[in-house]
């Protein structure tokens, strides 16, 4: 996974997002293993659904639990996508375990707890 810093990509108040694999993240931030597994799993997700797939998947989810929800922020980490990432962000095992598609399950949560 590339990681590019920089202090345009992504907008201020946002500390990194993944753009077909290629990590953009801001200067000013710390680059965490936390924060590197977390757009790992991203990454395993794009690759799966062959990268364009997953932004639209990504945006209309979203987009869905904009208007349930009316909040931005439990929209944003209510994704399924999102769900994966956070939950399993720690855990240096993973993806020894993980299979394919396993953001699935977190489509029926109602929020990301």
């Amino acid at each position: 996974m590339v990681i590019i810093r920089n202090s345009i990509i992504p907008f201020k108040g946002f500390t990194a997002i993944n753009l077909f694999g290629i990590v953009f993240m801001r200067k000013e931030y710390a680059i965490s293993y936390k924060l590197e597994n977390h757009e790992r799993i991203h990454t395993r997700q794009m690759i799966e659904m062959l990268f364009i797939p997953f932004y639209i998947w990504y945006i209309i989810e979203f987009l869905i639990r904009l208007i349930l929800y009316k909040n931005f922020s439990k929209a944003y980490k209510s994704i399924a996508f999102e769900q994966e990432a956070y939950i399993y962000e720690r855990n240096k095992e993973y993806f020894r375990k993980r299979k394919l598609y396993s953001w699935v399950k977190y489509l029926k949560r109602k929020n990301y707890d």
